[in-house]
């Protein structure tokens, strides 16, 4: 059951989508709100004297964190008679590395909230770089931009804490302490939210058009994402006469159509797409994996105008031999001709480089002249084969051992690239000595090329006449997914059942497309190599151990040559 984005979407018919799928309401959204007692104005030359944060989640308070903060450098005076501070509070006070273990489990993966966020923000970012902790990059909301929204000038001449306290009438008077003026942040925050739920912000995605406000004529196209799942898919904006736009995936499809219209876009074609969309569908996947997959096959049947990524499969770079009795290696752009293909490359530069590399180290001919099988009469060669760089079939012809070189050159485009990695690694070795390091950098650019090409072309190879079921975990549940001569052929994501859903794809497979995109086949060799994956069932080659080892030694051995060869030659 070859997966198709039209069968997607008859599945989708019918389908009603329920309030538990249209995003996170707000009133369901945690949010952590922090306040920062500090020796000085920024992160370089001054230290956090105390945190405090409030977690709250639908106006309710589930938690509050609070503590002092050695800053291991005097606190100025100015900044004692602020907060009230002092050196002798923070004396046995513990270290910023000891608190923010402790602190960062508290956020969790909670909105962080807080009065001037770039302030607080910057602080903490500065003492996990310092200290070696990952900032974890939660979503920020800052409520001096939400201030501006949401209360006039009248009422808030300035947007200072202390302001926004006494016109909403908090409980809490902020008073430069950390746990006390993120108290009062907490009470300004959901008075906030409360006003601007008259302008459509309901929802956890909605903030993002607070922070980056996008023209009117966009934001009114907002309402196209109301009826778009909170689920893993593809999505496609459509335009006047119903023509693909622009096709992109997501783990989140309302949340992402959301964000077009929410964030401030700055790229004009993506902006210029917006205003001419009327529509978007969207196609639920069972799989992240299915959703990348569908992705590049609708790109490259409808062929978006806005995509740029994925949409010119044809132009896709590979080296082979030239259909003639003493073949010379060339760039084609079909994988479908003869001779000894590798790639896919990563451009034409790298597959001349890669030719280049092989030429010099094999001896393939360089000429462009297509040789009669018989040499003519008064042929003459060229100085390549006074360098000893040819075997000069132009003059010799089938005595020349031409034959050989050709064989040696699809050995190491096919199977082993290592001959051409060491004669050319003794290359690169003298043009160093000769201090000729441009030419010894562009020996050295093709061997990458050539490794890098050789692998790829041997992933692909790997999974050809091969049919197999694997599984991965993936968040709570197991991504299950069927594959057919390197084609994804069908997916399913389940809690529970993982052998019923293996078993139940495997006698769905069938034959893979001829024509299959190779840049599907290489999301699946990705996906397959990933860490965690499992073979489940495997029916082809593969199932052969002979086979399976030859071939894994084949591809151990150009990765190897990638990682440790032409790495030491890059250094």
């Amino acid at each position: 059951m070859t997966i198709d984005a039209p069968d997607l979407s008859s599945q989708l018919q019918g389908v009603q989508v329920g309030l538990d799928q249209i995003g996170e309401p707000l009133h369901a959204t945690t949010f952590v709100v922090v306040d920062l007692e500090t020796t000085g104005g920024s992160p370089s030359g001054s230290a956090i004297t105390e945190i405090g944060a409030v977690k709250t989640r639908g106006g309710e308070v589930l938690g509050e964190f609070q503590t002092l903060v050695d800053p291991g450098l005097p606190i100025p005076p100015m900044i004692v008679a602020l907060t009230g501070i002092t050196d002798a509070m923070v004396v046995a006070a513990p270290r910023i590395e000891q608190v923010l273990p402790s602190f960062l489990e508290f956020l969790g993966d909670a909105v962080l909230v807080a009065h001037n966020a770039p302030f607080d923000v910057g602080f903490l970012k500065a003492a996990c770089r310092q200290h070696g902790y990952r900032w974890p990059g939660n979503e920020v909301v800052d409520t001096v931009t939400l201030a501006r929204r949401a209360t006039t000038k009248e009422e808030a001449p300035n947007k200072k804490l202390s302001t926004l306290a006494r016109a909403f009438g908090t409980v809490v008077t902020p008073n430069h302490r950390a746990l006390e003026d993120a108290r009062a942040t907490s009470e300004i925050l959901h008075h906030m939210l409360e006003r601007l739920a008259r302008f459509g912000i309901t929802h956890r995605e909605d903030l993002d058009a607070l922070r980056n406000p996008v023209p009117e004529k966009l934001s009114k196209k907002a309402t196209m994402a109301d009826k778009v799942p909170a689920q893993p898919g593809v999505y496609v904006f459509r335009g006047p006469q119903g023509e693909h736009l622009y096709v992109g995936t997501s783990k989140n499809l309302r949340s992402r159509v959301k964000t077009y219209f929410t964030r401030g876009e700055q790229r004009r074609q993506i902006r210029e797409m917006l205003e001419l969309a009327v529509g978007v569908d969207t196609y639920v996947c069972a799989t992240d994996l299915e959703a990348r997959v569908v992705e590049v096959r609708m790109i490259d049947r409808h062929r978006p105008r806005y995509n740029r990524r994925s949409a010119r499969p044809e132009r896709t770079a590979w080296i082979g031999f030239t259909d003639e009795r003493y073949p010379r290696l060339r760039v084609t752009r079909s994988a479908s001709g003869g001779g000894a293909l590798v790639g896919p490359m990563r451009g034409g530069g790298e597959s001349q480089s890669a030719i280049e590399a092989v030429q010099h180290a094999l001896g393939v001919r360089t000429c462009t002249t297509r040789l009669t099988i018989v040499p003519r009469a008064g042929a003459r060669a060229c100085l390549q084969k006074d360098l000893g760089q040819c075997a000069a079939p132009c003059v010799a012809g089938a005595e020349s051992g031409y034959d050989a070189t050709v064989a040696a050159a699809t050995a190491a485009l096919q199977d082993d690239p290592s001959p051409v990695v060491a004669a050319l690694s003794q290359a690169i070795q003298e043009h160093v000595d000769k201090l000729d390091f441009e030419r010894a950098a562009q020996l050295r650019d093709g061997i990458s090329a050539l490794v890098d090409g050789s692998m790829r072309a041997q992933r692909l190879q790997a999974l050809r006449g091969v049919r197999l079921v694997a599984v991965k975990r993936s968040g709570h549940g197991f991504d299950v997914v069927c594959v057919a001569d390197g084609v994804l052929a069908g997916s399913a994501h389940v809690s529970q059942g993982v052998w019923a859903a293996c078993a139940r794809l495997k006698d769905e497979w069938d034959e893979a497309p001829a024509d299959a995109l190779v840049e599907e086949r290489e999301m699946i060799a990705r996906w397959l190599e990933s860490e965690g994956t499992r073979l489940v069932f495997i029916e082809g080659e593969w199932s052969s151990p002979a086979m399976g080892a030859a071939r894994h030694a084949r591809w151990v051995s150009a990765r190897n040559l990638d990682r440790e060869s032409v790495e030491q030659l890059r250094r």
